[in-house]
């Protein structure tokens, strides 16, 4: 059975019962939070794995929350929100949320989220309590001029400066960073990275990119590690 702890965060009572329920049954231990800052309390006071996060609450909104959460911790977050739009689901996922999940949801579908956030999360911050030896290619280091990606430790530094960056951000920077001179269209990124059929999710894979050249580069204009070949992907030369 699993042990990793997951923070729900929703003013909604019957939302927090609900995604409980299924997630106790799954051997997860659960959290739960009726705003941001009872959240951000939950954080401090406990090991908190994953975040399910909804936007819309009182007192401190889950927009506000996420950012608070990214100025320290690079655990997944999956937002939650009863609103569809594109521009929604950007701003999610330009605050630092890993993935994005519209109300009114089927709970096994966010599971099968969560469990895929936590499979990533876990092996790249070597929290999997010792059952899987590390093997060479996870103790990779992988450099490029200045950038540098230590697989093993979740670590990216430029010029020996430490970059946080989101689980999928990582993911994402990795993919192409091993792979390097070969172009992966916004469908591959995504369908390599979520590990889910890509439907109408560029936007989700662009606004990643975005963060990340923000994050990498010195003028994400001119980016110098994750080019652009226009009208087919995304790709880093060595």
């Amino acid at each position: 059975m699993s042990q990793e702890t997951i923070l729900i965060i929703d003013d909604e009572k019957e939302i927090r019962d609900l995604i409980g329920i299924y997630l106790n049954n799954e051997g997860y231990n659960v959290l739960k939070a009726a705003d941001g800052l009872e959240g951000l309390q939950f954080l401090e006071e406990n090991n908190v794995h994953l975040v399910v996060l909804d936007i819309m609450m009182p007192r401190l909104d889950g927009i506000q929350a996420c950012l608070k959460i990214r100025e320290s911790r690079n655990v997944p977050i999956i937002m939650l929100s009863a609103k569809s739009q594109d521009m929604d689901k950007i701003m999610g996922l330009t605050t630092g949320a890993d993935d994005y999940v519209t109300k009114p949801f089927q709970p096994l579908e966010l599971v099968a989220r969560i469990k895929s956030q936590l499979r990533r999360y876990l092996r790249l911050n070597h929290m999997d309590g010792g059952q899987q030896p590390t093997t060479p290619q996870q103790m990779d280091v992988i450099s490029i001029d200045d950038l540098l990606i230590n697989v093993s430790t979740h670590e990216v530094t430029v010029e020996g400066k430490e970059i946080k960056l989101t689980p999928r951000e990582f993911a994402i920077l990795e993919l192409l960073a091993r792979n390097p001179g070969v172009v992966f269209s916004t469908e591959k990124i995504y369908e390599r990275v979520w590990n889910e059929p890509f439907y109408e999710s560029e936007n989700t894979v662009m606004v990643h990119i975005r963060n990340l050249r923000e994050k990498l580069e010195h003028n994400p204009r001119t980016p110098k590690y994750i080019k652009t070949v226009w009208g087919v992907g995304y790709k880093i030369e060595q």
